[in-house]
C-alpha cells in the first residue's frame, strides 16, 4: 500500500501493518505533557535528592532491615489471604448471577476509593477490642488484632485484596464458558474444572492481580498505622519507617523511599500494562505445515489396522467402547418443545435455520441452559437430576474448545482422567484415538500449534475417548476443508457404527446429514417439524429451509384443485394434487427446470418469464438463479454446453418451464 506525500512529485511508502504517525493537536498535546511532567517530577525529586554514597548505609541500618523483613512478612501473608478469599469471590462475581451482585462489587471496590485512615477506623470498629467482632475473637480464641502483627496483615489485606478480585474477575469475564462447559461434559467436577481448566487459562490475570496486591500491601500506610499502630518489630513496616525517618533523618527516608519506588516500578514493568489480566496470545513454537498438514499420514479404515497400531505404539489399547447399549428417551420443554426416542447406535442429524433451537437442544440435554429443560433417560438410568459432569454426555462445541494449556494427547485424555482412569492408561487410549483420527503425529502439540482442521479432529478424538453414552456434535466438521472433511466424515461414520449410544449432530451440510445420520430432525422455532430417515427428508422436505439446503426449490402455498396457490401470488400446476385448502410446500428439483430464450411451446403447464440474476458452478453443471415477477425466485441447473448455446449471462432475459409431473407437493 502506498501513500502520497504532500510534496509534489515525491512518493513515500508505509509498511503494511504499521500505524501511520499522526501529529496530535496542540490543545491536547500540551495538557498531556503537563500531566506527564506532574507525575514524573516527584519521582525525579527522589532520584536527585538521594545521597547515593550513603544509600547502602541507610538501607542496611538495623531499623530499616527490621522494617523491611516485617513488610515482606505482612505483604506475603496479605497476598496469601487475598488469594484464599479473593479468588473465589472473583469467580462468584464473574460466573454467578445473584441478587445484590452490584452491591457486592461496590463493597469490593470500596477500599480502593476509601481514605486509608478511614479504612483503619472501620477496621477498629469491626475487629478492635470494642468493635463488633473483636470481643468475640478475644474471648473465644484469644486473638487480638489491633497493635499486633496480625492486625497489620488484616489492614494490608483490606486495602490490597480488591486489586486481585478486579483483575481476576476481568480475566474470568473474558474466558469463554465453552471451555468449562466442555470440561464438565467430559466428566470433570466443578472443582476439577476450576483447577485444571479455569485457573490455568486465566493465569495471566491471576498473576497480574497477585503482583498488584502484593505491591499494594507492601506500601500500605494509613490503615496500618490507624488499626495496628506503629510498634517497632511488631507493626512498624517500611512505609511507617519512612514516616519516622522524615522527622530525624530525611536523607535516610529518601533512600528507603527509593527502595519502595524501585520495587513498585519493578512490578509495573514486569506486568507490562496487563492490569485487567487479559490472557496473552501465545505464539506457536512450531508453525503447522500448510492448511491441513499435507505431510500427515493418510487415515481411514486402515488407520485402525494392526500395522498402524504396532507402528505407533498403541498396541493393547482398550477398545473404543465398553460394549454397553444406551437407548435415548428425552422430553424437552421450554424454548424447545419435543420428544426424542432413539435406539442404541442411532445417529440423528439436527438441522434448521439459525435460531431454530439446534444448539439449545444440545445444551438442554447437557443440562447447561435455563432456556430449555430435558427429562433425559440413557439406557436404564434417569440422568435428569444429575449435573452435567455425571451424565456421561460428551459435547463438541462449534469452536472445539480445546484447552490451550494442554497438548493434544493431554486434551484427549482429559475425560478419561476425570473419570478416574490411571494416567498411563488414559494417555495410551488417548493416543489410540488420535491415531484413529489421523493426528497422532500432533500428539505433543498445543492447540495454538494446530490448524483449524487439526484442532477439530483432536476435539472429536477427545469426545469419543471420554466413553460417553450420548454424543453431541455441534457442526463438528465445519472448520475442515473439503478433502479433510470427507476423510473425517468416513472415520466418524466408522466409529459411530460401533457406538452403543445415540449421537446428535447439528449440521448445515446436506452431505453430512445424509451420509452420517440414520434420521434427520428438522427444527423450526424449537419444535420438531420433521423427524424421518434422510431419504424421506430428501424426497419430501417439509421445510423451505431444508429444501433449499438440499438444493431444491421450495415454494409454500395452499393446495388447490390442480396444484398450489402460491403464498406470493400465482399458481403452480402439479400432477398429483392434495385436498383443497391444505397448507403445502411445492418441491422442484433444479435439474427439472428448463431454461429457454423464447417462450416454450408444447406440454409444460408451468411457464414464467424472468432474468438471470446469478450464475454459480456446481460440479460439472451451472446453477442459475432466475428472478421473475410472476413466480418466486427459481434455481435451475444446466450444462455448460447448454449455457453457451443459450448465451446465458447475468441479466439475460429467459423463460423457465416446469412440467406438472416434476412438481412434488408436501403437506405441512
Amino acid at each position: 500500500m502506498s501513500r502520497l506525500s504532500t510534496r509534489p512529485g515525491k512518493r513515500t511508502r508505509t509498511r503494511p501493518g504499521t500505524r501511520t504517525r499522526t501529529r496530535p493537536p496542540l490543545a491536547l498535546a500540551l495538557p498531556a505533557l503537563l500531566a506527564v511532567a506532574f507525575l514524573l517530577l516527584p519521582l525525579i525529586g527522589i532520584l536527585v535528592r538521594t545521597q547515593w554514597g550513603e544509600l547502602g548505609t541507610h538501607l542496611t541500618s538495623p531499623g530499616v532491615v527490621e522494617a523491611l523483613k516485617l513488610s515482606l512478612f505482612v505483604s506475603l501473608w496479605a497476598l496469601a489471604l487475598s488469594l484464599l478469599l479473593g479468588v473465589p469471590l472473583a469467580w462468584l462475581l464473574a460466573r454467578v448471577e445473584f441478587k445484590g451482585k452490584a452491591l457486592v462489587r461496590s463493597l469490593v471496590l470500596l477500599p480502593m476509593v476509601l481514605p486509608p485512615t478511614v479504612g483503619g477506623v472501620a477496621l477498629l470498629l469491626g475487629f478492635g477490642r470494642r468493635g463488633l467482632l473483636g470481643p468475640w475473637l478475644e474471648g473465644t480464641f484469644g486473638i487480638t488484632l489491633p497493635f499486633h502483627t496480625s492486625g497489620a496483615v488484616v489492614a494490608a489485606t483490606f486495602v490490597a485484596m480488591p486489586f486481585l478480585v478486579i483483575s481476576l474477575e476481568g480475566a474470568l469475564g473474558g474466558l469463554r464458558p465453552s471451555y468449562e462447559e466442555t470440561a464438565a461434559s467430559l466428566g470433570a467436577s466443578p472443582v476439577r474444572v476450576f483447577f485444571t481448566v479455569t485457573l490455568p487459562m486465566v493465569a495471566p490475570g491471576l498473576i497480574a492481580g497477585a503482583a498488584l496486591t502484593w505491591a499494594r500491601a507492601l506500601g500500605e500506610f494509613g490503615a496500618t498505622i490507624t488499626f495496628a499502630g506503629n510498634l517497632p518489630g511488631t507493626t512498624q513496616t517500611l512505609p511507617l519507617q519512612v514516616y519516622l525517618l522524615l522527622q530525624d533523618q530525611p536523607e535516610a527516608a529518601t533512600s528507603v523511599s527509593l527502595l519502595l519506588l524501585a520495587i513498585a516500578m519493578g512490578v509495573l514493568v514486569a506486568l507490562r500494562g496487563r492490569w485487567t489480566g487479559t490472557p496473552v496470545a501465545r505464539e506457536a513454537a512450531v508453525a503447522p505445515p500448510g492448511p491441513e498438514d499435507p505431510a500427515a499420514p493418510d487415515f481411514g479404515p486402515a488407520a485402525t489396522g494392526p500395522a498402524t497400531t504396532a507402528a505407533t505404539g498403541t498396541a493393547g489399547a482398550p477398545p473404543p467402547y465398553d460394549g454397553g447399549h444406551w437407548p435415548l428417551h428425552a422430553v424437552v420443554t421450554g424454548f424447545n418443545e419435543l420428544a426424542l426416542d432413539a435406539a442404541p447406535g442411532t445417529t440423528i442429524a439436527v438441522v434448521g435455520e439459525n435460531g431454530a433451537g439446534k444448539t439449545t437442544l444440545l445444551r438442554a440435554l447437557l443440562g447447561l441452559t435455563p432456556r430449555a429443560h430435558a427429562e433425559l433417560r440413557l439406557g436404564d438410568t434417569d440422568v435428569t437430576a444429575l449435573p452435567p459432569h455425571k451424565r456421561q454426555v460428551a459435547w463438541v462445541p462449534q469452536d472445539g474448545a480445546l484447552f490451550p494449556h494442554l497438548t493434544a494427547v493431554a486434551n484427549t485424555a482429559y475425560g478419561l482422567r476425570a473419570r478416574g482412569v490411571p494416567r498411563a492408561e488414559a494417555r495410551r487410549e488417548a493416543r489410540a484415538w488420535l491415531d484413529r483420527l489421523g493426528v497422532l503425529h500432533l500428539a505433543d502439540r498445543r492447540p495454538a500449534q494446530l490448524s483449524g482442521g487439526q484442532a477439530q479432529r483432536v476435539a472429536l478424538a477427545r469426545a469419543l475417548a471420554a466413553r460417553p453414552r450420548l454424543l453431541l456434535l455441534d457442526e463438528p466438521l465445519a472448520a475442515l476443508d473439503q478433502t479433510t472433511r470427507a476423510r473425517v466424515r468416513h472415520t466418524l461414520r466408522t466409529h459411530l457404527a460401533g457406538f452403543g449410544g445415540v449421537c446428535l449432530i447439528v449440521t448445515h451440510d446436506p452431505v453430512e446429514a445424509v451420509s452420517l445420520a440414520d434420521r434427520v430432525l428438522v427444527l423450526a422455532d424449537g419444535r420438531a417439524l420433521q423427524d424421518a430417515p434422510p431419504a424421506e427428508v430428501t424426497r419430501h422436505p417439509r421445510s423451505p429451509w431444508v429444501a433449499r439446503m438440499l438444493g431444491r426449490n421450495a415454494w409454500p402455498g395452499t393446495a388447490s384443485a390442480d396444484g398450489l396457490a402460491l403464498a406470493t401470488g400465482g399458481r403452480l400446476v402439479a400432477a398429483e394434487a392434495l385436498p383443497e385448502g391444505t397448507r403445502a410446500l411445492a418441491i422442484i428439483a433444479p435439474e427439472a427446470v428448463s431454461v429457454h430464450r423464447e417462450r416454450p411451446g408444447g406440454s409444460p403447464r408451468n411457464v414464467w418469464p424472468g432474468s438471470v440474476g446469478e450464475i454459480t458452478s456446481v460440479g460439472s453443471r451451472l446453477r442459475l438463479l432466475i428472478a421473475s415477477d410472476e413466480a418466486p425466485d427459481l434455481v435451475a441447473e444446466i450444462t455448460p454446453e447448454a449455457a453457451a448455446e443459450l448465451g446465458v449471462a447475468d441479466g439475460v432475459a429467459v423463460w423457465t418451464s416446469v412440467k406438472a409431473t416434476e412438481v412434488t407437493l408436501v403437506s405441512l
